[in-house]
């Protein structure tokens, strides 16, 4: 058994650790784990460096080691994995390009035949869909070996990942501190280095959020560019994708989930992947510092912005001050509606996926509030946000029409500490009193109290999610007390290719992979 092979340095540097894991039944070590992105590790399986089953136990091993600290997988499926990979030949995993990789699955939306599916919720936490999403059966096909899925907010609601159902999930890089949300638990656990890469999805900055709390490269793909899940999205605000350390990793599976390793070699010119390897010319780039729906960005931010705005001229593109020009009361408006017609399909019409009505118990009482805001408010409201939504997105294009990419920020601050954000006391009496008796000022009230909130802190992502275009948050600045800055790119609708050439251009000149939070040890 040879060690494994360090992960080239032209995609995302390397490191001289290892983490040592007893092979099953065997006296045979497994080292240099952490030292590869998947594309690394599945091609150790293809040149019989290692096995499915070895990769596995490991990815196991770092998870019983480190998620009794972090708390992001909520859903354990070891043996079903381990059955999947310890045939001879693991032919069940296939030949996909990731085939033999460890994976985890986000638990909102995303539905694993066989395995519950919470999505952080009391109501949820006993369905079982019968069949996959077809998200998850085409990471079946890439070969990822599912062995768990991720902690979610209930229902995917918040920017931090805090379900009452599991307890707050917590980041690598300082456990006071939130992974973000809702996508916390896939980015805890690839920050951990359970895994390269894990499952995600972004509905209102749901990839981006928690990429850039820990320290990981996260695409949220254009509108309609994946193939999704079953769950309600009003307004097509959703799409699926991953968090990962490594840029190449991010467009591999995205030529896996959009079809293309089916119509070409996997890394052929025209493919996301093939496409790193081309000339990235010199782009156009808008500098936007505006906090969109914060109140403002911190000091802190604003140096990983301008950080981010030297190295992309220094690389040769063009960057340019701009305002956006967008009404952003009416943005967070329309935003609102829309999230909370979708909180009501989930909600109020559960039982078109569960099978049971909702009560409600069952349901933590800012979703069970933002219910009866989408119920009360957002119905009627909802034609007059579908048209706001066309005109920002028309405005947008019109902007990225005279440039290739727009700058700005991920967060309007570093990850929060665990339990800021939550309601208080009176914030919840008050959440009690307005469902009890849902009048329409008092719901108003408490829903722009609520979102003054959490937008003062997450408030730079829902732009992207109304417009369709794809965005994506790169891991380039750390602040003085070690927590990950990203910093948010986004490009016109479709082009994915130029976001994912300019990240790896941004990952080779200011490479991240060596950087490991505590929680990221040598050894397990």
């Amino acid at each position: 058994m040879r060690a494994f092979c360090k992960m080239p340095t032209a995609a995302s540097g390397t490191t001289s650790d290892s983490l040592t894991t007893t092979r099953a039944g065997s006296s045979g070590v497994l080292s240099d784990y952490l030292a590869h992105d998947a594309i690394g590790l599945a091609q150790l399986v293809r040149t019989r460096e290692a096995s499915a089953r070895e990769l596995l136990d490991t990815a196991i091993a770092r998870a019983e080691a480190t998620n009794p600290a972090i708390n992001a997988i909520v859903l354990k499926d070891y043996d079903a994995a381990r059955r999947r990979a310890s045939r001879d030949d693991a032919s069940e995993l296939g030949d996909g390009p990731f085939a033999g990789v460890p994976y985890l699955i986000k638990d909102l939306g995303a539905q694993v035949a066989g395995l519950r599916m919470s999505m952080g919720s009391r109501h949820y936490r006993h369905f079982i869909p019968a069949e996959d999403a077809p998200v998850v059966t085409l990471a079946r096909a890439a070969g990822l070996n599912i062995f768990g899925k991720t902690s979610t907010p209930e229902l995917g609601q918040m920017p931090y990942t805090e379900p009452e159902l599991f307890g707050p999930c917590r980041n690598p890089w300082s456990l006071d501190h939130t992974p973000g949300g809702s996508s916390g638990g896939a980015a805890a656990a690839v920050a951990a280095g359970i895994i390269p890469l894990a499952h995600a999805s972004d509905g209102g900055g749901s990839i981006r959020i928690p990429a850039s709390c820990c320290g990981l490269f996260g695409l949220k793909p254009s509108r309609g560019r994946m193939a999704g899940t079953r769950t309600p999205s009003v307004g097509e605000l959703s799409v699926d994708h991953a968090v990962s350390r490594s840029v190449r990793d991010s467009a591999l599976l995205l030529d896996c989930m959009t079809g293309q390793t089916q119509q070409m070699p996997y890394g052929a010119p025209g493919s996301f992947l093939g496409a790193l390897d081309q000339p990235l010319k010199p782009l156009q780039i808008a500098y936007v510092s505006e906090p969109m729906l914060a109140d403002t960005l911190s000091p802190e931010v604003r140096a990983a912005l301008d950080d981010a705005a030297q190295l992309a001229q220094s690389l040769g593109h063009h960057v340019e001050p701009v305002s956006l020009g967008i009404d952003f009361a009416a943005l967070r408006h329309a935003f609102l509606m829309l999230a909370s017609v979708t909180t009501r399909d989930m909600v109020l019409n559960a039982e078109a996926i569960t099978g049971r009505k909702p009560v409600r118990d069952e349901f933590e009482i800012a979703t069970w509030a933002m219910a009866q805001i989408g119920r009360k408010i957002g119905e009627r409201a909802l034609p007059a946000a579908l048209e706001e939504q066309r005109r920002i997105t028309v405005k947008l294009d019109d902007l990225l029409s005279r440039y290739d990419v727009i700058l700005c920020a991920t967060l309007a601050g570093p990850p929060i500490k665990i339990g800021e954000m939550q309601p208080s006391s009176n914030e919840r009496l008050q959440m009690r009193v307005v469902s009890a008796m849902p009048i329409e000022p008092l719901l108003q009230k408490m829903l722009a109290e609520a979102a003054d909130k959490a937008f003062a802190w997450a408030g730079c992502t829902e732009l992207f999610n109304l417009t369709g275009q794809p965005a994506m948050s790169v891991p380039l600045y750390w602040n003085a007390r070690g927590l990950p800055i990203g910093v948010q790119f986004a490009a016109r609708e479709g082009d994915e290719v130029t976001l994912l050439q300019l990240a790896a251009q941004l990952e080779k000149a200011r490479p991240w992979f060596d950087k490991r939070p505590p929680l990221m040890p040598a050894r397990a």
